[in-house]
């Protein structure tokens, strides 16, 4: 979540812990291995894999040597069957400290819609066992993603990642980022856990990044997610730093050393992880799903964005030179956008598209996400609308908070909130994984009556449905015929935890844009 939602939330929150500064635990200080599971060695990082094709999939693990090497060997395996019986693809991979001991291999001559398993051996030890899966090519009855973002270590346990770890129905996770926050340790977070942050400082350096993702994946819960699933992801913010854009971010001080170099330190650890590269980094892609669906995957973050504008009087704010894609990478979707024949077109999107007043009193639009570059926003509507593109799903993280809108950029102008006409796409938003939603900073009975308030509104007479309180995932269904959204919420973050309970279920009929409840 950004900054203008959870500084003065943070306050709040630290003003009614009653803990003393001495009371509080402390990082560890005998450096990441303290969070090693010494069962894994030297895999202690498990293993994953990533961007599926009909053809390919990203392998990925990390071998940690007892000792510094230059160099060390490593094999790789893939098979149909998990007690590898039959070898289907193998090679080896060199890895080194160049890229901190990370494997990440393209496995090539696969065949589509199918379960592969893969392992590594190095160092006279073999991995665990993933579980990976191509897209389809020939029609499919039906696909379904778990979409997934904001994942905070210290703000409770990752069991909403378990539960997707449980799942056996997925063709793969939707990652719509901030997979990790940069903060120091107990500065965002639940000081009651003893889940503290690592490095114990806001991470600036190629070094202090490498470190914290090392932490996260070394979390069961994600660990096992990401051996059970493949993982389509976009980097947001706090991969980065809070409120980042191509030339500077809110939370990067001019202390804290030359922007440019943090950016593209922490870039080169993101692509350190099961990530496919392509020519110039572009993290913006596109996959296709057989004749059911086409994922397109934007970089909102640092592909083009320009500084958002100061506020809603700044006079900049409909300045044709502010854009959140950039030149480049809007041509791009623009052209796979409107080139797309599948019956769904899924885009994967950090920050709300859709037009929302939070109706806060000193806060009513968020001038980080689409409404802050709204003549790149309304171009991309009078895109959809002019060429008449239907069934487009826009899949939305960032705000720890459940979302489903009928999608227009001006709904007091083109909509009818009775019938939906004028809408022109939908929006589904995931919650968060773990990271603090606003009935941990108010009364529950506060939130609720704030969620009424905005809901199928005369602020917001678009937005059907909104859960500002729970924490976990969203599964989206898609056949021929609908696109359905089932949020899944997990009932603590407090302690490790099994139980998850379907929230809300609501679905949109091919052709159409009129939500269903």
């Amino acid at each position: 979540m950004k900054s203008v939602f959870f500084i003065p939330f943070f306050l709040l929150f630290i003003a009614c812990t009653s803990q003393k500064e001495a009371d509080l635990p402390t990082p560890p200080t005998d450096g990441i291995a303290v969070f090693y599971e010494p069962s894994l060695k030297p895999f202690y990082h498990g293993v994953a894999s990533g961007d599926p094709l009909s053809d390919a999939v990203i392998i990925w693990t990390r071998v940690t040597p007892r000792d510094s090497l230059d160099a060390i060997d490593v094999e790789w395996e893939v098979s149909i069957s998990d007690e590898f019986q039959t070898v289907f693809r193998s090679g080896s991979f060199k890895t080194s400290p160049a890229r901190d001991y990370t494997v990440k291999v393209d496995v090539q001559g696969l065949e589509p819609n199918t379960y592969y398993y893969y392992r590594f051996k190095a160092l006279n030890a073999v991995s665990t066992t993933g579980r990976t899966r191509t897209t389809p090519v020939a029609a499919m009855d039906s696909i379904k993603f778990a979409v997934a973002s904001c994942s905070n270590y210290e703000w409770g346990y990752f069991n909403a990642y378990g539960r997707i770890a449980d799942r056996d129905d997925l063709n793969a996770v939707l990652h719509l980022g901030d997979y990790i926050y940069e903060y120091g340790p107990r500065s965002y977070g639940d000081t009651t856990l003893n889940r503290i942050h690592y490095p114990a400082r806001e991470i600036i350096t190629l070094e202090d990044y490498r470190l914290r993702y090392s932490q996260y994946r070394l979390d069961k819960d994600l660990n096992a997610a990401h051996a059970m699933h493949p993982f389509i992801t976009i980097w947001d913010d706090h991969e980065i730093a809070n409120n980042s854009y191509v030339e500077g971010a809110q939370n990067h001080q001019p202390e804290e050393g030359d922007y440019v170099t943090r950016r593209e330190s922490a870039r080169k650890a993101y692509y350190e992880l099961p990530v496919r590269e392509s020519t110039g980094q572009k993290l913006y892609r596109s996959f296709s799903y057989g004749e059911l669906a086409d994922l397109i995957m934007l970089d909102e973050r640092l592909a083009g964005r320009t500084a958002p504008a100061d506020s809603l009087s700044d006079p900049t704010l409909k300045d044709s030179t502010r854009t959140m894609l950039g030149k480049e990478q809007l041509s791009w979707f623009e052209n796979t956008l409107s080139g797309s024949t599948a019956t769904w077109k899924v885009i994967g999107n950090q920050v709300i598209y859709s037009y929302l007043n939070w109706s806060q009193p000193t806060f009513n639009i968020n001038l980080d996400s689409w409404d802050g570059y709204p003549l790149e926003q309304k171009r991309i509507a009078d895109l959809i609308r002019d060429n008449d593109i239907k069934n487009v799903v826009f899949v939305t993280g960032d705000t720890h908070s459940s979302w489903a809108f009928e999608v227009s950029v001006d709904p007091f102008d083109d909509y009818n909130p009775t019938t939906g006409e004028g809408a022109f796409a939908v929006e589904f938003g995931t919650t968060s994984i773990n990271s603090s939603n606003s009935n941990e900073r108010f009364p529950t009975d506060s939130v609720i009556a704030h969620e009424q308030k905005i809901v199928n509104s005369e602020i917001n007479p678009h937005l059907k449905y909104a859960n500002m309180r729970d924490h976990g995932y969203m599964i989206l269904t898609l056949t021929q015929g609908t696109a359905r959204a089932d949020w899944y919420y997990v009932s603590t973050l407090k302690e490790p935890s099994t139980e998850e309970a379907r929230g809300k279920s609501v679905t949109v009929n091919s052709g159409e844009t009129r939500l269903n409840l």
